[in-house]
Order: structure tokens, then sequence, then C-alpha cells
């Protein structure tokens, strides 16, 4: 140990090289070939014949609905990244939580040359975790959709069945056959991926990971409104990205549901158990405000005195 404000240590630039950088890479991979991809086929799901769940209207591509996917995600991913960066520069700056800082975490020698202060190591565990996160969060979602096959509310518009080889004679009759569909093969194989919707998971992960973190870390006696309001809008936001896709028919509500549910938990996992629900700056404060009164009792009550002993005092 070098000082009081100093620690040393030979492990951790070659753990985040060899370990953390390497399952961030296999992450990154794995969501690349699920999502460009066709090496893994969808579940071939059948339907009931004329079924009105499935009747909606097309409504058309990606791009067309009110909140396009390049978009949704550039907001998704970069929004959280520039406050987490904004707010640890802020708080890094400010004299009161940067003694609160470097009293909670040290600057780690990896060297005789190499220093990585608590500012540097704070911005890459923060923003590394939720870029991990958003990649798994990918990767679940596309398994799911792989794996079950939902159909979209407009997979017979844009499916097309030909009903004619089929003994379709009942509205109840469910088709199985595969090769059914007379439509445009790219929508239809776009339409068997409804369950979980991708939308709502990826926004509402990013709400409640960015979430957490205002609440955990930020801390300021100015504005009691302003990290409400930040988060409930964070949070609401989120919540419109999933009612706009029952909204257009592009997924269901339990599409919806269910996105948000795996969002839910992936941010909350991340962010309770691999972070430590981050770990505000003021926590070593707050212990040493602990201990400072763990010599006290907890409870207190004040005297309340008979009337009986203050008639025998005044005689």
């Amino acid at each position: 140990m070098a000082s009081n404000n100093t620690l040393r240590s030979y492990s951790i630039i070659p753990c985040f090289i060899f370990v953390e950088l390497v399952i961030m890479s296999g992450t990154v991979l794995l969501a690349y070939y699920m999502e460009c991809t066709d090496l893994f086929s969808v579940h071939v799901q059948g339907f009931f014949c004329n079924d009105a769940d499935l009747m909606k209207p097309y409504p058309g591509t990606e791009e067309s609905s009110f909140v396009p996917p390049l978009i949704l995600y550039c907001v998704v991913a970069a929004a959280p990244t520039a406050i987490i960066f904004i707010g640890e520069v802020s708080m890094y700056m400010m004299k009161s939580t940067r003694e609160a800082l470097l009293a909670q975490e040290k600057t780690i020698v990896t060297g005789d040359c190499c220093y990585l202060n608590p500012l540097i190591r704070r911005i890459i565990r923060f923003i590394g975790v939720f870029a991990f996160g958003l990649f798994a969060t990918d990767i679940f979602v596309n398994a799911g959709q792989v794996v079950t096959g939902g159909l979209s509310p407009y997979f017979l518009s844009v499916c097309k069945p030909n009903y004619t080889g089929t003994e379709c004679r009942f509205n109840h009759q469910f088709i199985v056959n595969g090769n059914i569909c007379t439509g445009n093969h790219v929508v239809v194989e776009k339409a068997r991926r409804s369950f979980p919707s991708k939308d709502a998971s990826l926004s509402v992960y990013s709400a409640v990971y960015l979430t957490m973190y205002i609440t955990s870390t930020i801390k300021t006696k100015s504005s009691r409104l302003a990290k409400p309001v930040l988060c409930l809008g964070t949070l609401c936001s989120a919540f419109l990205t999933g009612l706009n896709r029952v909204s257009e028919y592009r997924n269901h509500c339990s599409d919806v549901v269910a996105g948000f549910i795996l969002g839910s938990a992936i941010a909350l996992f991340l962010g309770i158990c691999v972070v430590n629900n981050f770990k505000g700056v003021h926590s070593a404060a707050a212990k040493q405000k602990t201990e400072d009164y763990r010599g006290l009792p907890l409870m207190t009550f004040p005297r309340v005195e008979s009337p009986l002993e203050t008639l025998s005092a005044q005689q």
C-alpha cells in the first residue's frame, strides 16, 4: 500500500483484459449473431383459421413507426451513458462529494506509473455494466422470440394463408403447416418474432437502470423534485414506448408485459447484485454517522411525573 489514499494491485488490469473484456466481447458477438444473421431459425407456430387476434391491419415497416428502432436504440444507449458520465464528473468536481468519494474508494496503483483514480473506475464500472446488460437483454429477447415464435397481431394480414388445400371449414381449425403462407417471406418471418417485445424490454431496462443510478448515487438537498421528475419521466417514456407498440398493432399486450418484466429483472439484478446498488459517495459519511450513534439507545422516552410525586414534593 503506497499511502492512505492509494492501493497497489497487480491483478486488476489482467482481470479486466482477460476476463471482463472476453465476456463482453462474447456477449456482443452472440447478440450480433442472434440479431443480424439467420443462424438461429424461428420456431414455426401454428394458428387458428381466421383468428381475430391475428387479423389486425399491417402497420408497415418498423421504420414507419412513431418510434423508429434507430431513434429508440440511440436514445436507450446514449441517454443513460451521458447521464452517468455527467453525474460522475459533476460529483467529482464538487469538493464535498469528491472528499467523500476519495474516502470511499482508493486510487489503485497498477504498476510503477499507472494510476486509476476513483472517477475513472466508477465511470467504467457503471457504463460497462449498463452496456453488458443492454446486450444481455437483447440476447434474452431474441432467444425468447426464436424459441416461442410468437405471432404478431398482423400475422394473418401478411401471411395471406392459402386455405384451399386445408380442412379449414371451421373458424377454430388449427393450422400447423408452415408453408401455407403466400405473403412476403421476410415480412412473415418478422411477424413470427413478437414475444417478448424487444422495444419494451430495452426501453424499460434502460429506464430502470438509470432510475436506480439516479436515486442511489446522486445526492442533493437543493432540489427535492429534480430526481423524482427525472426518474418518473424516464419510466413514463419506457411505458409509453410499450403502449405505442400495442396501439400500432405491432405487439400484443402480453408481449409488452413480458418485455417489461424481462428488462426490469435484468436491470434490478445488475443494479443490486453486480454493482451493489451503485454505492453512492455519501455511504461512507452515512456509515460514520451510524457509528457515532452506536453507543446511544435506540429509543428514549420522556419522564412523566406522577401527580402524587408532585404533591409530595410541594408538601
